[in-house]
């Protein structure tokens, strides 16, 4: 996620895009959902670092870390970031996206972004109230869903759900109403190589509606690691300006009695 589609990236990745792939069989989904400690394939302390590729020239880094547990109105949360650096020629990026989460129901509490690309510069923050509203950075509320996750959430979320080939999971979990439903299409398994080794790969196609990376037309495919630690190996999407990869470099758990937590 360089260049001028980084605050599209995280929506959703998950947040979540379609592939050509057909949808197959839809999956029930529960109305409620909440983990216990042991079900969780990620805990504070986990660092996952991304090789980012856009177009021919166009390089970066990505970051995805679980960096504490924190507290949100009273509330446990873990507090996840999720960063990007690049540049494609005298182009720079420089984003910073925050989430903080219920580690059980992942339901978000709270969101900001800081985007810096170049000559474009936003800050948002959300505070999110579930099953009531959300209240974004000029104070305006918004009514929000039961469940809501935001985008970073949404990633930790794909990680714990079953995934069956050639099923479609729909979701109405997305904290801003209108870009619900949410739909991730499991197309195959396969194995693959990155920079940090060889894997088995579950592939998604994950579609939101909104423009960027995960748009119809962008053909998006993410792949998640067919193994219990669920982490995202690859993605591959196409916008107007070239195609953009992501592959992990290396998986660190940087404190280990932080991470049993």
């Amino acid at each position: 996620m360089i260049m001028a589609f980084p605050h599209r990236l995280t929506a959703i990745l998950a947040f979540a895009a379609v592939s050509a792939a057909p949808l197959g069989a839809q999956a029930a989904i529960p109305a409620t959902f909440e983990l216990t400690p042991g079900a969780r394939p990620f805990a504070p302390g986990e660092k996952l670092t991304y090789a980012v590729k856009v177009g021919p020239l166009g390089k970066g880094t990505a970051i995805a870390e679980i960096i504490g547990v924190d507290t949100v109105r009273g509330k446990r949360v873990y507090h996840s970031v999720f960063r990007i650096n690049g540049s494609l020629l005298f182009f720079k990026v420089k984003d910073y996206y925050e989430s903080w989460f219920d580690p059980n129901t992942l339901v978000s509490l709270r969101y900001k972004q800081d985007i810096d690309q170049g000559t474009y510069e936003r800050n948002r923050s959300y505070e999110i109230f579930p099953g009531e509203h959300y209240i974004d950075g000029n104070k305006q509320e918004f009514k929000t869903v039961d469940q809501p996750l935001d985008d970073g959430a949404f990633l930790y979320f794909l990680r714990t759900i079953p995934l069956e080939v050639g099923k479609t999971y729909t979701w109405n979990r997305y904290f801003k109403p209108d870009r619900n439903p949410v739909t991730v299409t499991v197309v195959r398994r396969e194995r693959i190589r990155v920079p940090a080794g060889e894997f088995d790969a579950i592939v998604l196609a994950p579609k939101i509606k909104a423009k960027g990376i995960f748009a119809e037309g962008a053909n998006a495919e993410v792949w998640i690691a067919d193994d219990e630690t669920r982490m995202m190996l690859m993605m591959k999407t196409k916008l107007p300006f070239g195609s953009v990869q992501f592959q992990l470099r290396s998986r660190e758990i940087v404190k280990e009695s932080i991470a049993n937590r």
